[in-house]
């Protein structure tokens, strides 16, 4: 899991920086941002079966003592889930929104890049 929130922090750094309008840039960009969307897709996956080993192995012979006992509801029962497999989760949602923002920053720099190209036909085309 460490590997993996390492990982992560690297790709959010990298989608926090800004882009010019150097259309090699762009290229570069989306180039590096298709591997990031690819990787964190499989991070994500991975992630996942992380939290649900941790909610299935430790949690549930914690959750069903307690249910025994009839002390629990199945409110407060999902609410043990979630603190005791926090670490996890937050793995899972960090990987999500990665994979997210590398989506939407290839999409805009498509745009950028669509406009960077158009700017040069007009240019051409005036001259």
């Amino acid at each position: 899991m460490e590997k993996l929130l390492e990982e992560a922090e690297k790709m959010q750094k990298y989608l926090e920086i800004e882009c010019s309008d150097n259309v090699a840039e762009i290229k570069e960009r989306i180039n590096a941002l298709s591997v990031y969307l690819a990787r964190s897709g499989n991070m994500l996956a991975e992630a996942k079966r992380i939290y649900r080993r941790k909610v299935t192995s430790e949690i549930a012979n914690t959750i069903i003592a307690i249910a025994k006992e009839n002390f629990l509801s199945a409110k407060a029962q999902n609410a043990l889930v979630d603190s005791i497999a926090e670490d996890e989760a937050f793995l899972v949602d960090k990987l999500d929104r990665i994979n997210s923002s590398c989506v939407h920053q290839i999409d805009a720099l498509r745009s950028l890049l669509s406009y960077e190209k158009e700017q040069l036909r007009t240019l051409n085309y005036q001259q």
